[in-house]
C-alpha cells in the first residue's frame, strides 16, 4: 500500500481497478489544514488523463504490472501479434495501444511488453532500429534553404526528415524514442 507521502511522478497506481501513472505531481501545504497532493493521472489502458487532489492520510494500491520479453511475429486483423519465448504464449496488441511504435517493428524483433492482468498495455522497443528507405526525393544541387534535410519514407511507412545524401534503398538507423534519423548504416 502506498500513502500520499509516496506519491511522485512516474508512480503506477491502481485506481478503479485500472492501472494509472502519475504524469505530473504537486505538493502544497496551506497555512491551516491538511497538506494537498495534486496529481495529473493517465490511464495506462485508455490513455485518458485527468486531475485528482488527495489529502494526507489517503492510501493507494500499487498497480500489479509485469514486464515480459516478447518477440514480434506478424500483423493480422486482430492487431500486432507477439510471442513469449519462454511459454510460447501469443498476445495481440492493437494499433491504438502501439501508437507510432508500430512503424519501428521488424519481424522477429525482441521487445518488452508491459502486462496488466494478462493483457498487454504498453511496449518498449530497442532504442535504435535499422530500416530501409523506400522513398526519398532526389537532392537538388543548391537546395540548402531547408537545412540540407529532405522528407523520406521507410519500408514500414514511417515518414521522417533525413540528410540530403540519403537515397532510396539506403539503410538508416532511427532513434525509436524520438523518431529521428541517427545515421546511415554501411553494409
Amino acid at each position: 500500500m502506498y500513502t500520499c507521502s509516496d506519491l511522485k511522478k512516474g508512480l503506477k497506481l491502481l485506481i478503479d481497478d485500472q492501472p494509472h501513472v502519475i504524469v505530473e505531481f504537486d505538493f502544497s501545504k496551506p497555512g491551516k489544514g491538511q497538506a494537498l497532493y495534486r496529481c495529473k493521472l493517465r490511464n495506462m489502458i485508455s490513455g485518458a488523463q485527468f486531475d485528482r487532489t488527495y489529502r494526507s492520510g489517503e492510501s493507494f494500491h500499487p498497480a500489479s504490472l509485469e514486464e515480459r520479453d516478447m518477440q514480434y511475429l506478424y500483423k493480422d486483423e486482430t492487431g500486432y501479434v507477439f510471442m513469449d519465448n519462454q511459454s510460447y504464449e501469443q498476445i495481440s496488441l492493437s494499433e491504438e495501444a502501439l501508437g507510432d511504435n508500430q512503424y519501428f517493428l521488424i519481424d522477429n524483433m525482441m521487445v518488452k511488453i508491459l502486462m496488466f492482468d494478462e493483457q498487454g498495455i504498453d511496449i518498449t522497443l530497442p532504442n535504435f532500429v535499422e530500416l530501409e528507405v523506400s522513398q526519398a526525393d532526389p537532392w537538388v544541387k543548391g537546395d540548402t534553404a531547408a537545412g540540407n534535410n529532405k522528407p523520406a519514407t521507410v519500408i514500414t511507412g514511417y515518414n521522417l526528415q533525413v540528410p540530403s545524401f540519403v537515397e532510396t534503398g539506403d539503410i538508416i538507423r532511427i532513434d525509436t524514442r524520438t523518431g529521428e534519423y541517427v545515421t546511415r548504416v554501411k553494409e
